[in-house]
C-alpha cells in the first residue's frame, strides 16, 4: 500500500457557478503543481465532463474516478463515486432524467458548458443543474448502489445542502460509512453534536468551483490503489487502510 493526496470534490467548467477558468488543462496543472495525486469530477447532477477530465488526468500521471454531487428532492448533496465508466454513464442517464425540468438562468449562474480533452465545446447544458432531482434521500441513495456507485454526503458540516442541515439529524436510514467535510471542518465539533458520527470516517475536500480554492480542502489515503473499493475500504479502515484528514 502507499499513501495518496486526494482532493476527491472538485467541479468541472459544466456546474453552475463554476468559474471556465476550470478547463481540464487548467483543472490538471493545478492539482499537479499542489502534489495532489488523486482527484474526482463531482459536477453537480452531471458525469459529462467525466470523459474529458479523466482523458487529460491519465495523460499526466494523475489518478481518477468518476463521480457526481447529486441534489435530492430534500436538496440534500450527496457524492457518489463510481469505479465502472459504464454504470457512471447509466447512472447519470438516469440522473439526469429525473431532473426537474427547468431552464438554466444563464445570466445567475453563467454557461454550463460540455467538453472534449481538447476543450473543444461540445455543448451548452440548457437543463438547470442546480436544481433538484424528483429522487428523495432513500431513493437516490438506492439507485446509485444498485449499479456500484458508493454514496458519501456531501459537506455535512455546511448548513445549507447536507444531509443535517436539510433534515436537522443524520437519519438510521440510508447508512453511510463515510462523511464529506469541508476545508475549514473541525471533526471534534461534529462529533460533539452529533453522536451518530462516532466511529464514522470522515473526507475533507475541497469542493473547488475555482482554481483558486482547489487543494484547500484535501485527504491522505494509505491504500492500495486509487479507486473506489479501495476508498470504501479505507472508511472502514479494513486491513490497515485509513483516511487521515
Amino acid at each position: 500500500m502507499r499513501w495518496f493526496r486526494a482532493d476527491l470534490h472538485l467541479h468541472s467548467v459544466l456546474s453552475p457557478c463554476g468559474g471556465l477558468e476550470m478547463s481540464p488543462s487548467g483543472l490538471i496543472a493545478r492539482i499537479k503543481a499542489l502534489g495532489i495525486d488523486w482527484m474526482a469530477i463531482t459536477d453537480h447532477n452531471t458525469l459529462a465532463n467525466c470523459p474529458a477530465y479523466y482523458a487529460v488526468a491519465a495523460k499526466a500521471g494523475i489518478n481518477f474516478i468518476w463521480g457526481v454531487e447529486l441534489q435530492t428532492s430534500e436538496e440534500i448533496h450527496i457524492l457518489v463515486y463510481f469505479d465502472a465508466p459504464q454504470a457512471a454513464q447509466t447512472f447519470g442517464n438516469q440522473l439526469y432524467d429525473s431532473l426537474l425540468p427547468l431552464a438554466n438562468d444563464t445570466d445567475f449562474f453563467g454557461d454550463q458548458v460540455i467538453i472534449d480533452e481538447n476543450e473543444n465545446i461540445l455543448g451548452m447544458e440548457p437543463k438547470a443543474l442546480i436544481n433538484s432531482s424528483a429522487w428523495d434521500l432513500s431513493t437516490a441513495v438506492g439507485k446509485a448502489r444498485e449499479l456500484g456507485g458508493y454514496c458519501v454526503p456531501a459537506h455535512i458540516d455546511a448548513e445549507v445542502n447536507s444531509i443535517i442541515g436539510q433534515l436537522g439529524f443524520l437519519p438510521e436510514e440510508p447508512e453511510f460509512d463515510l462523511f464529506g467535510i469541508t476545508a475549514g471542518a473541525n471533526p471534534e465539533t461534529l462529533l460533539r453534536g452529533h453522536a451518530k458520527l462516532a466511529g464514522k470516517s470522515f473526507l475533507r475536500a475541497s469542493d473547488a468551483h475555482y482554481l483558486a480554492d482547489v487543494g484547500s480542502g484535501v485527504s491522505r489515503l494509505w491504500v492500495r490503489e486509487a479507486s473506489v473499493a479501495e476508498l470504501a475500504k479505507a472508511a472502514l479502515g479494513l486491513e490497515d487502510r485509513k483516511i487521515v484528514i
